[in-house]
């Protein structure tokens, strides 16, 4: 069943389940910083307000793609956000004792700085505990041939406590099909993963084309290793056409369980669909994983 939240002029939308409450963080227009919503029955949100203030901070714009897990008694938040002083955009990490926040920025600056653009963190933790930290390579700054620049997806291990990366990055994989490779521009992109793990295959969601058309759509990939090779499946697994009406550029998709253990997916819509753009709602549907792919019910 899908659910149309009342949660809109927001992207990339990420929802944690602490057993009582449904939190909810996701890209923030209005503040610098995030915001966090909460809900008893996922469909009604409250907005609480900021979670993380970056008003005075090593940032300036451009609060993209928050994702938070529950690690180790604390609530530890990735994000991304534009350097304040090159204007490039990195990944942060920030702690809190409380869903609700407030979130601390842990080191005052980017998680880790190689270079180049990097948004969408998402932890993996595997069943042996060890952490994996997947995110983009954003095509800003990326340039995979002399006039075409490319987001591509890249992995690493972290530290135990989730808060600095260990050893180099490696990329896996960028726009290759058809169905993922639509540019505008000069540009093309793959972000936004995500790693689903069942009977030892690796699934990873990814967001594929220009987030503010109609083709945005969410793409699976598969391995039998975290870092890869992974396989891509044949097609997006959602697009605009999978619901007749107010249902474009679906992507940026994250997954929680329900007080009841069922699997869930959150991701984001355009708020009006005739008029794609920045703006857009939180929807949230079931999920689960049959004949070596990722499924939902809408």
């Amino acid at each position: 069943m899908l659910t149309r939240t009342n949660v809109t002029n927001i992207g990339d939308p990420f929802i944690v389940n602490n057993g009582e409450s449904y939190y909810m963080y996701a890209t923030s227009f209005d503040v610098e910083g995030f915001k966090v919503w909460k809900s008893d029955d996922m469909t009604e949100w409250d907005c609480l307000g900021v979670c993380l203030d970056l008003s005075n901070s090593w940032t300036c714009q451009d609060y993209w793609a928050p994702e938070v897990i529950y690690h180790n008694g604390k609530y530890v938040m990735h994000y991304t956000a534009r350097r304040k002083s090159d204007g490039s955009l990195r990944l942060g990490v920030a702690v809190s004792e409380k869903p609700e926040g407030p979130f601390v920025d842990v080191h005052q600056g980017p998680m880790f700085d190689l270079g180049y653009a990097a948004i969408d963190g998402h932890v993996f933790i595997d069943d042996d505990g060890k952490a994996y930290f997947y995110y983009s390579k954003d095509c800003s700054e990326n340039y995979v041939s002399e006039n075409v620049r490319a987001s591509e997806i890249c992995v690493c291990e972290l530290t135990d406590d989730l808060l600095n990366i260990v050893g180099e990055p490696i990329t896996l994989f960028g726009p290759s099909e058809d169905y993922d490779s639509v540019m505008v521009g000069d540009q093309m992109w793959n972000e936004g993963p995500y790693i689903l793990k069942k009977d030892g295959v690796y699934y990873m969601t990814y967001s594929a084309n220009f987030y503010a058309s109609r083709d945005y759509c969410i793409c699976v990939t598969k391995a039998d290793n975290p870092f890869g090779p992974f396989v891509k499946t044949g097609g997006p697994i959602m697009t605009c056409n999978d619901v007749e009406e107010d249902f474009s550029g679906p992507g940026h998709n994250a997954f929680f369980r329900d007080r009841e253990g069922n699997l869930k997916m959150t991701f984001h819509i355009h708020t009006y669909e005739n008029e794609p753009s920045p703006n857009r709602k939180a929807c949230i549907c079931d999920a689960y994983i049959e004949e070596g792919t990722i499924k939902f019910k809408l």
